[in-house]
């Protein structure tokens, strides 16, 4: 499988209750919005990019890219924005990413579509750090019922979804710092800090 055949999706559609309420997003580290840095890494590995957003929508919007807003109110977490996103993915597989990592792997997108190249109803997750990474993943479009059917029953927890399909996960080592996301001032400035002499 080819990168052109993935479309990206970042995810900003989250509360950023843990920044104090902020748009993580729009964050400005090493002069630039957090977001930015995101595209950076994460753009040249998809063939299309959405952002899913819920809020400072004119903002996003001129970053250049097409921007969805979460379907379901009331910021219900990231699966409300994978599943408006899946409605707009026109390529088999969608990828996703936060939009608070500004580290994130260059070799993402091609380590999480390597397992799956011949199933289209297999998600590919991100195992970093030892654990779960779960908005660090690959979907197929073809899932977009059963995530739409998942969330009408009252489900949320991203992980209990992709546990009722085939499920992959990719290792991507012990270094906790490519899937590190922001959610405080400290973190901020740690992020800053690597930024500028990245």
């Amino acid at each position: 499988m080819k990168t052109v055949d993935i479309t990206g999706v970042i995810l900003t559609g989250g509360r950023g209750s843990r920044l104090g309420g902020r748009d993580k997003g729009l964050v400005e580290v090493a002069d630039r919005p957090l977001i930015k840095h995101v595209i950076e890494r994460f753009r040249p590995q998809v063939n299309d990019l959405f952002i899913n957003a819920n809020r400072n929508i004119s903002r996003y919007r001129t970053l250049g890219y097409p921007v969805i807003s979460d379907v379901i109110e009331g910021f219900a977490g990231p699966l409300a924005g994978i599943a408006v996103a899946l409605e707009h993915c026109n390529s088999p597989y969608m990828a996703i990413c936060p939009c608070d990592s500004p580290f994130l792997p260059l070799d993402l997108v091609a380590k999480l579509a390597s397992p799956v190249m011949h199933s289209e109803t297999t998600v590919s997750v991100v195992i970093g750090d030892g654990r779960p990474q779960p908005v660090f993943a690959l979907i197929p479009r073809k899932l977009q019922d059963s995530l739409k059917d998942y969330l009408a029953s009252g489900g949320r927890k991203i992980m209990s979804w992709y546990r009722q399909q085939k499920l992959v996960e990719v290792d991507f080592g012990p270094d906790p710092l490519p899937f590190a996301n922001i959610n405080s001032a400290e973190e901020l400035a740690h992020a800053a800090l690597g930024l500028s002499t990245s």
